[in-house]
């Protein structure tokens, strides 16, 4: 399983996925899933993953084998939603070719991309693609988009994040989105990949893995749940009428 998160804000973008891939209990290992495109000065396109590994890995590894040809790519195109319309394309590709190979066989070829980033000219732009090739564009009231193993993350991105909340503060949401990810769903786990971009910079940030044992990861992590006890404490007390 995998869980993604993008945040498309007033003040940039916010990118953070986890690495955990398992096909069973005895089957767990670390996989990228998110990947950057760009050219500094000039473009940032940063996709995530979720889904079938070998399908998403492989649309990933054709949108790069195409970046230096005539074919559209995400190198040449103009704008963000044209990116999403060429991930869109791609993912229909593999899933057609790979789907009548393994027709019959009951095995989920399916997958997903969160498609962001910016490029000159344009503002930045976040689009959620789903596994039959079309999307979806995030909007002021609707500035992240989740993927994967979504449900346990959601509460707090719907009650703390808003399209002004400043990129720090975001990235801080996004974290305890996955803290509450990884306590809930042992599919979901570390390292975590994580890149933040700030609009119209048009730089191609490195981006940061965050480890097991991260001082900063922890240091929240354990903040936010002990404050959530202390705030449960603080609550007006209980009427008898809910007791009895």
């Amino acid at each position: 399983m995998t869980y993604c998160v993008a945040m498309n804000l007033t003040d940039g973008l916010v990118f953070v996925s986890d690495s955990r891939t398992n096909a069973g209990v005895d089957h767990i290992a670390t996989f990228r899933k998110l990947y950057v495109f760009g050219t500094p000065g000039e473009r940032l396109i940063v996709l995530q993953t979720a889904g079938n590994l070998a399908s998403s890995q492989s649309v990933v590894n054709l949108l790069r084998q195409r970046l230096h040809t005539d074919h559209p790519n995400l190198l040449s195109v103009q704008t963000l939603f044209e990116a999403a319309r060429v991930v869109g394309d791609t993912i229909r590709e593999i899933t057609h070719h790979d789907g009548t190979q393994a027709a019959g066989t009951g095995i989920d070829l399916s997958c997903s991309f969160l498609v962001g980033g910016q490029i000159k000219g344009e503002s930045t732009a976040l689009f959620n693609v789903y596994p039959q090739g079309n999307f979806i564009s995030s909007t002021p009231d609707t500035p992240y988009f989740q993927i994967g193993e979504s449900k346990y993350g959601k509460p707090i991105l719907d009650r703390a994040l808003r399209h002004d909340s400043d990129l720090e503060q975001a990235l801080r949401c996004a974290l305890i989105s996955f803290d509450s990810t990884i306590r809930s769903n042992l599919s979901v786990g570390m390292p975590l990949d994580l890149l933040v971009y700030r609009k119209d910079s048009l730089l191609v940030p490195a981006g940061y893995r965050v480890q097991e044992g991260d001082p900063y990861f922890a240091g929240v992590r354990e903040q936010w749940c002990n404050g959530l006890r202390d705030l449960l404490s603080q609550l007006p007390g209980t009427p008898d009428a809910y007791m009895t």
